[in-house]
């Protein structure tokens, strides 16, 4: 496998494309290092490039002023099962809310008027990042319903694995004051919350460190909303699941793409 087709496996939806979409996307394709709290695209402000996370993960955030502060929640989160930058191709050209790296790390760059372009060439990869798209919408919809309607302990969880879900590993380097901003409510509700979890066995939390030591905990303690957010990219990875590639390519990896039967990450393998 060379070192570009590796990198291409580590975003589901590169990974579940042929490899002649592969060969048509790569000279419009960049490999960029995501650093934490860069701000990719602001609401409002004309888009220029969108991109295929591979190891880091992206806030999709909303912001409301009111002429003296400004506060922020969190609508999404985006890793390597996903695009940042739909509004590029579903006809507008600026995006409704701000993209913020979470976790630092690897992503695919491309320009607005390149996906434009490939769009309008390939149905295929087009009904690709439409079927993602629909899963962010029902992602963003979830949430918002979940922020307004369930208690604190329970968006909390479904928050935290939400964001397991696209990283390596257990351990988060998170302040309370971030989670609490991205969650849009106050300080001392995510410490109240997250002592709760603790005392549970399910999580060990130091300053600006939460190691998750109960995943099974975590589900069984968060509302159903994880559940339809999962549910909704579940359905997207059996989509990719379906074999397009010739067998000259097999050895890239596309078992990688089968359904998460028993709830693991959502993370491409290498």
């Amino acid at each position: 496998m060379t070192a570009t087709a590796s990198r291409f496996n580590k975003n589901q939806l590169l990974a579940a494309l042929s490899s002649a979409e592969w060969q048509h996307l790569e000279p419009d394709l960049d490999w960029v290092d995501l650093e934490a709290g860069t701000v990719l695209h602001s609401s409002g402000k004309a888009l220029h490039h969108v991109h295929f996370p591979a190891s880091a993960t992206v806030s999709l955030v909303s912001s409301m002023a009111d002429g003296a502060s400004a506060e922020v929640a969190e609508v999404a989160v985006v890793g390597s099962e996903g695009m940042v930058g739909v509004c590029a191709f579903m006809g507008g050209a600026n995006p409704l809310s701000d993209a913020v790296v979470q976790r630092p790390g690897q992503a695919w760059r491309m320009s607005t008027a390149a996906v434009l372009h490939h769009t309008r060439r390939s149905p295929d990869f087009m009904q690709k990042l439409l079927g993602y798209t629909q899963a962010l919408f029902t992602h963003m919809a979830q949430c918002s319903a979940c922020n307004r309607h369930h208690a604190l302990d329970q968006q909390l969880c479904r928050w935290l694995l939400l964001h397991l879900d696209r990283q390596e590993g257990t351990d988060m380097q998170i302040t309370q004051e971030r989670i609490a901003c991205l969650l849009g409510v106050r300080r001392e509700g995510v410490t109240g919350g997250a002592l709760k979890l603790q005392k549970a066995g399910l999580i060990d939390y130091r300053r600006g460190h939460i190691s998750i030591i109960d995943r099974s905990g975590l589900e069984a303690r968060s509302c159903e909303c994880y559940g339809v957010v999962r549910q909704a990219y579940d359905r997207l990875s059996c989509a990719h699941a379906a074999p397009r590639r010739s067998s000259g390519v097999s050895d890239l990896g596309l078992a990688t793409l089968v359904v998460h039967r028993q709830r693991q990450p959502l993370l491409m393998t290498a």
